[in-house]
């Protein structure tokens, strides 16, 4: 395994293929704008329910039940060996590669890749619901999740059913109207989003999600950076006409908190969802990584897309047409090809527009710390077309000087 591991990770020059990493959640209706063939998007079985998520860059198993697969929500690095094409964990790559794969800042304090992003395509609305901090998830055994959306304008060409996000309590709300929804759950629409407020969602644009803050997201499709869990609860109990189970609202807390509807209040960050000026403090247009007119000079644009937490932090990476140009990175990323095709280092980089379900692709890439410092040559092969990638950072990015 060990030679395995040594072999992908030499053959990159530090820069590993992925192969496409597909999640069903059982609640939820395909947005069928990942680029998953349209015979695909129940490859599963209709009890798994539809394929909606794409994870990338991913060592987190998936909490999707008794049905989960073996290998749920866990990337595959794809590498050559005698002629053929050969798959292994990125889990284990990093448990083998350490240091010299993610940093040592990294794994000194981590001792694992402790993120990971996905593409999220929901026709509709999803439910308003709650990820834990620390300190609750890990009641239940998991580790706390921060999370942020970024909208790709490459995959909203339409906004699904409602792309509209709740988020947060409206200011003047009381704990006893949201503990009286809570206590309604399993007497139809419990009516939690009279209690919230609704943003329109803008491709382009993203918004931070704090642990402890009630959202529900929209139909954009949506790509997600987020803390390696996943762990959530469902506090509402009817969206879009259809029926959330009750267990979805207890799945947060140990099983001898099952009914206590106090242990649910508490996992709210009360001051958080309150908050009046919410939009301000949550939402994130793109800012420049670096002086706008330098570079496009140099061929480039490059814009921080998602960068109000600590936990973990994206770019959107655009080379103009027909340019090439060699970025530089102080950490290991992840990254997702969005549009265009051409050369990374050695590798082709290209955008397909249609995958089956078990196809390998060439548009997502792990980069290594070592890979990033020295710089990643990147070479658009079209006179037209530009080339745009999403790139996701663990925690603690040392470029990133939080606004």
């Amino acid at each position: 395994m060990e030679k395995k591991i040594e072999k992908a990770f030499e053959q990159g020059s530090g820069v590993l293929r992925l192969a496409p990493n597909w999640v069903p959640r059982s609640f939820c209706v395909p947005g069928r704008r990942i680029k998953l063939h349209p015979d695909d998007y129940y490859v599963l079985g209709g009890e798994r329910g539809g394929i909606d998520e794409r994870w990338l860059s991913s060592t987190t198993p998936a909490k999707n039940g008794p049905l989960t697969g073996e290998h749920e929500g866990l990337s595959f690095v794809v590498y050559e060996e005698d002629g053929e094409t050969q798959q292994i964990l990125l889990s284990d790559c990093v448990a083998h590669l350490k240091d010299k794969l993610i940093g040592k800042r990294i794994w000194d304090t981590y001792q694992s890749w402790p993120m990971y992003s996905k593409f999220f395509d929901n026709m509709g609305p999803l439910p308003h619901h709650i990820h834990h901090n620390d300190e609750k998830a890990a009641l239940i055994g998991q580790e706390g999740k921060p999370e942020a959306y970024y909208f790709p304008p490459q995959l909203n060409n339409h906004g699904g059913d409602f792309p509209y996000t709740f988020m947060g309590i409206a200011p003047g709300t009381t704990k006893e109207q949201i503990k009286t929804c809570l206590e309604n759950f399993d007497k139809g629409d419990n009516k939690i989003t009279n209690y919230s407020q609704a943003y329109r969602l803008e491709p382009g644009t993203g918004w931070d999600v704090p642990p402890g803050l009630l959202h529900a997201p929209g139909s954009l499709c949506t790509y997600e950076p987020q803390k390696a869990s996943d762990v959530f609860a469902m506090y509402q109990s009817l969206v879009n006409e259809a029926i959330i189970e009750e267990d979805l609202l207890w799945k947060g807390v140990p099983e001898e908190e099952r009914g206590n509807y106090d242990a649910l209040m508490d996992i709210i960050d009360w001051d958080l969802n309150v908050d009046p000026d919410l939009m301000k403090n949550r939402f994130m247009p793109p800012l420049p990584v670096r002086d706008q007119a330098e570079m496009e000079a140099a061929g480039y644009q490059e814009n921080w897309i998602c960068y109000k937490s600590t936990a973990f932090s994206a770019k959107e990476l655009t080379v103009l047409p027909g340019q090439t140009v060699t970025v530089h990175d102080e950490a290991a990323y992840g990254l997702i090809m969005m549009q265009g095709y051409g050369k990374l280092n050695q590798w082709s980089i290209e955008t397909p527009a249609l995958i089956r379900y078990g196809q390998l692709t060439f548009d997502e890439y792990f980069v290594s710390e070592e890979a990033a410092k020295r710089g990643v040559r990147i070479q658009n092969l079209s006179e037209t077309d530009p080339i745009v990638m999403l790139k996701h950072f663990g925690p603690e990015n040392p470029e990133l000087k939080l606004p």
